[in-house]
């Protein structure tokens, strides 16, 4: 009885973060009546209450006063850093414990479920950015645990631009908008940033990710995500084992190729965000595994790095990835504001069996992070439902602004004569920190291995697939060309240098006022786990994938009905795009529902495209539109998976991509796939379509594909 008991316990602790923020909630509906913010009813909302109908607007109107009054104050402070963002609740499943290695229990215990909350951001962008700029991704979870918040505030990069908290003004104040004009938004290409950048040699590193197609990534649920900084677990006896922190997407690691970053800037601005919220409104709930790296103690110095740089990553040749759990994200946020924009991370927040390291830029952060939420929301923000740990919590901290709580005890200090709120020894589950011994002299500086930055940068480069060098290249040429004062260009480009010459002389090529430095030697050496096209735990899948169905009325329901019942079954969302939005009729009279149309939507919109024939002969006539001609050719040239079936076929070998595709294909029976283009007069059953399709849609891009001459 008593296991039947923990079973059922256990598979609603998940949930009690839900059932907490279910308190805070309000259902408001047609049978909830109108009130003043103190409960009296209102009569009349529209008009304000004057001293006749064309005379003055009264003083004593108190519900058009606490109406605007309340409008007027609804901002509040947005973040310096990470202003745009998403948020999402789900839970946290551990499935192999670090027995041994730590006593918090969210790492030991894999009978518990723990809800989870994690926001995804932008970092440079004020609030009202775009998703796709290029730019670090924050990636910050937090575990609901029954020891506390345990929050994980990291990037889905694993580096950083600097290496000591006392730098990050200065970088902020860099990449961030030029003050003179406020230009550009949510960009480093511009001249500031690229000065600091440029003559600050600790971001060497972090440059090379920023310029690669991480920093554009397909989506939140395509991007891996890190704790960046090396962390300690402590066992029961206090000794301590380094951790760096890794988060491993289910669906792969992939990103946007830069011209459709760049459209989708414009066509959705929401892009990530509407993604993330569609996915789990579908019940395709993004899942990430939560890995660690470990090493000893006594291994801290065998390393050619510091493990407390966090400009510097744990090759994962050298030290692999241990994964050890599952988050799964299944719920959007009830209110934005509420749930999103208040919610308060700091990287203070750790639970027993755990600590922090002497990571200089870790320590600025754990006092930043806690000072920025008191200037956002108010010293008392960890009152806010969505901040709120779902265990016990009692303090000595008392008053300020917006307190929630009336507390029975008088005695708001430690010790009292009534032993209230008594601490806990480590021994019962009380906090320990790590007994580190420390000495030196006190002084302005880093360890000796702190002042190596190039190493790891030529490390990712070399480590990068053909298609990705060619993409860091283009990436720096934009940026810098953004630069107007060859100054600027030149530092860059010095720095660029110390990485690969054939990445400078690359680069230069774009930028005529420049000269490229003498040739610096690069070591060479290459990892196996960087590239997003070869890596060696890269995951492809068609799972999680959008796939734009482009109907006429008049298209052949034989064809559609198979292959949308088995992309369905593969896991992938199947949008339909019609003339008009809601049902378009096929040539049997039957139907599918277009959710998108020709004009409100771009091929930037979905991973893959199929173009389906119709019924009669004169159908194709109607395919003669500029914008199905445009979709098809943009898709061609962001190399994404493209089919046709029926007579599309000739239309798109002949009319949308003539000279890129065999013009024999719409005579065949057989399906031929040609550049990555699938095309199918005859789709039968839809089996063997439906599968080429899958296995086309699961490579991410067609990286072969010539498209130079293609203008979309």
């Amino acid at each position: 009885m008593a296991q039947v008991v923990d079973k059922i316990v256990n598979s609603t602790v998940g949930d009690a973060k839900k059932r907490q923020m279910d308190g805070f909630t309000l259902e408001q509906n047609d049978k909830t009546p109108l009130t003043s913010y103190f409960g009296t009813k209102i009569a009349e909302t529209d008009i304000a209450l004057r001293a006749g109908a064309r005379g003055p607007t009264v003083l004593e109107d108190f519900h058009n006063r606490e109406k605007i009054s309340h409008f007027d104050h609804e901002r509040i402070p947005e973040r310096v850093v990470h202003a745009r963002g998403a948020g999402a609740f789900g839970e946290f499943k551990l499935h192999t414990p670090l027995t041994g290695l730590t006593t918090a229990k969210i790492l030991t215990d894999t009978s518990k479920t723990t809800p989870a909350y994690v926001r995804f951001s932008t970092v440079g962008g004020s609030r009202g950015s775009a998703d796709s700029v290029r730019d670090p991704r924050g990636f910050a979870a937090r575990f609901y645990t029954d020891e506390g918040n345990w929050d994980l505030v990291g990037n889905n990069m694993p580096v950083f631009f600097i290496q000591d908290s006392i730098k990050f003004p200065d970088l902020i104040h860099a990449v961030k908008p030029e003050p003179h004009n406020e230009i550009p938004q949510a960009q480093t290409a511009h001249d500031n940033a690229w000065d600091f950048m440029g003559l600050h040699p600790q971001s060497t590193h972090m440059q090379q990710w920023t310029m690669s197609d991480r920093a554009i990534p397909r989506s939140f649920r395509h991007m891996q995500g890190f704790g960046v900084h090396t962390f300690r677990l402590l066992d029961a006896e206090g000794k301590s084992t380094f951790v760096k922190y890794h988060w491993t997407p289910h669906l792969g690691t992939h990103s946007l190729v830069w011209d459709e970053a760049l459209k989708l800037a414009g066509q959705d601005p929401d892009f990530h965000r509407r993604d993330l919220w569609d996915a789990i409104e579908a019940g395709a709930y993004p899942k990430w595994e939560l890995g660690v790296q470990l090493v000893k103690e006594e291994d801290e110095h065998k390393f050619d790095f510091d493990l407390l740089d966090a400009t510097k990553l744990i090759p994962e040749d050298l030290v692999p990835v241990k994964n050890i759990g599952t988050l799964t994200l299944n719920r959007n946020p009830v209110d934005y504001f509420a749930e999103v924009e208040q919610v308060a991370f700091c990287t203070q927040h750790i639970v027993p069996g755990m600590d922090f390291t002497s990571d200089p830029l870790l320590a600025g952060r754990n006092f930043s992070y806690q000072d920025t939420q008191i200037s956002r929301l108010g010293v008392n923000f960890g009152d806010i439902p969505v901040n709120r740990p779902v265990c016990p919590f009692m303090t000595n901290q008392r008053d300020g602004q917006n307190t929630m709580f009336s507390k029975t005890n008088r005695t708001a200090y430690h010790p009292n004569r009534f032993d209230a709120l008594p601490t806990t020894e480590p021994a019962k589950g009380g906090f320990r920190s790590y007994h580190e011994t420390v000495s030196g002299i006190k002084e302005r500086l880093h360890g000796p291995k702190f002042n190596e930055f190039v190493s790891q940068a030529q490390l990712f480069y070399n480590s990068m697939s053909e298609p990705e060098k060619k993409h860091i290249i283009s990436a720096y040429q934009f940026e810098l060309s953004k630069c107007y004062e060859t100054q600027v260009q030149q530092t860059a480009l010095n720095r660029i240098n110390l990485i690969d010459h054939d990445l400078a002389l690359a680069v230069a090529e774009s930028l005529k006022d420049v000269t490229v430095p003498d040739a610096v030697p690069n070591h060479g050496k290459k990892s196996a786990f960087l590239s997003q096209v070869a890596g060696k735990t890269q995951t492809f899948t068609a799972e999680g994938r959008k796939v734009g169905v482009y109907l006429l009325p008049g298209y052949s329901y034989a064809q559609v009905e198979p292959i949308k019942v088995a992309l369905t079954a593969a896991g992938v969302m199947v949008k339909f795009v019609g003339p008009a939005t809601g049902k378009v009729e096929a040539g049997n009279g039957q139907t599918q529902v277009a959710e998108f149309t020709f004009e409100n939507s771009r091929s930037t919109h979905f991973d893959a495209l199929i173009f389906i024939g119709g019924d009669s002969d004169d159908y194709t006539k109607k395919m003669k539109n500029g914008r199905l001609i445009h979709a098809a050719r943009e898709a061609y040239m962001h190399l994404k998976a493209i089919a046709a079936t029926g007579n599309a076929v000739g239309w798109l070998t002949d009319l949308a991509l003539p000279g890129d595709l065999p013009a024999d294909a719409k005579a065949k029976e057989e399906i031929t796939q040609a550049n990555g283009v699938l095309l199918a007069p005859s789709v039968g059953t839809g089996a063997q379509f439906s599968q080429q399709f899958l296995d086309s849609v699961a490579k991410h891009r067609v990286w072969d594909r010539e498209v130079e001459h293609i203008a979309a």
